[in-house]
């Protein structure tokens, strides 16, 4: 058989053999926190490395919007990575996950840039003062819909105690429609704010730009999303940053009750949470990708975000991951 012959006999075959091996790749559905979005395209970039018939599609949003498209517009994700671990059992369970891990720890800054007005005398001592000022505006992401939102109101009603001045009714009361009674803050389904002293936004990622071209001045937000952008930024005493362990029975003081759902949840330190719901398409491949993240914190220590080692499981964690977490 001469070249030109086999060549023509050969190279159907070629094309259909790369058909079909397309046909057999699978894209995973990746719903994830926004504070997850650098260590999550990290971990999307060495897995697909080497699982080359597995894609990762990442989709990051506020963790409790996340969740809420599963529960409520029944999207469906392979694997779902939150902000806070509790959103989980309290808004998936027993109907759309049945375990979950936890993966991560981060604390709460006031983060800020060269731009910012008083940049040069703002400290971890007159922070609250310098917001208090006129001309000042800050941000934080919507309650309703991103544990970033809602901490920063638990550090605020926190800093209230910590530093016996009224920082939460100053901030927060006199320029939304968000209020507190008896360490109770409400949120209500519509929130207002004065947008000549507030910016808000759905997740806190969203407000890095306008806050990198000067559009406002300072922003509550995690230390590694701070860190990853090289944001100046002010760390907060852990009476009130949400980041310390030793200081669990102060954060549980402050609960913030949400009028859309009637639900209430308590102050608490921040802890990441991952799962993979009951209705995921790709479950085989999902619990690879769940692996893959336990087996290398290395990636979440080179975004600045501590991870749990080993990870913390709770419910009906499956077999294959059971050597990489112990029982919480």
């Amino acid at each position: 058989m001469n070249i030109k012959r086999f060549l023509i006999l050969i190279l159907p075959l070629i094309v259909l053999s790369g058909c079909i091996e397309n046909e057999q790749s699978t894209t995973l559905k990746v719903f994830h926190a926004g504070s997850l979005s650098v260590p999550f395209e990290k971990y999307k970039e060495l897995f697909e490395k080497t699982h080359k018939n597995i894609n990762i599609e990442n989709e990051p949003a506020g963790s409790v919007k996340c969740v809420r498209k599963i529960i409520d517009l029944k999207k469906r994700a392979d694997v779902l990575a939150v902000a806070d671990y509790t959103l989980i059992p309290k808004m998936m369970f027993p109907d759309y996950a049945d375990w979950y891990v936890m993966f991560a720890r981060n604390e709460i800054v006031l983060a800020y840039t060269n731009k910012s007005k008083y940049y040069k005398e703002i400290n971890k001592d007159n922070w609250h003062k310098i917001l208090e000022k006129e001309d000042v505006k800050f941000g934080f992401s919507n309650p309703n819909l991103d544990p970033c939102g809602y901490r920063t109101l638990m550090v605020l009603a926190l800093a209230s105690h910590y530093y016996k001045e009224p920082v939460f009714e100053t901030l927060i009361e006199e320029n939304t429609n968000i209020k507190i009674e008896n360490n109770t803050i409400i949120v209500p389904k519509d929130i207002k704010v004065n947008t000549n002293k507030i910016v808000m936004r759905g997740k806190e990622v969203d407000l890095l730009a306008p806050l990198e071209t000067g559009a406002y001045d300072y922003l509550f937000i995690y230390k590694s999303v701070a860190k990853q952008h090289g944001l100046n930024y002010v760390e907060l005493p852990e009476d009130i940053s949400l980041g310390s362990y030793d200081k669990e029975e102060t954060y549980k003081k402050i609960k913030v009750h949400f009028l859309m759902n009637n639900k209430t949840i308590e102050g608490k330190p921040i802890i990441y949470g991952l799962t993979i719901p009951k209705n995921a398409p790709h479950k085989k491949e999902a619990l690879e990708f769940v692996k893959f993240i336990l087996e290398h914190p290395e990636v979440l220590k080179e975004c600045y975000q501590q991870p749990i080692t080993p990870a913390i499981g709770k419910g009906n964690v499956p077999e294959e991951l059971k050597g990489l977490v112990k029982n919480g």
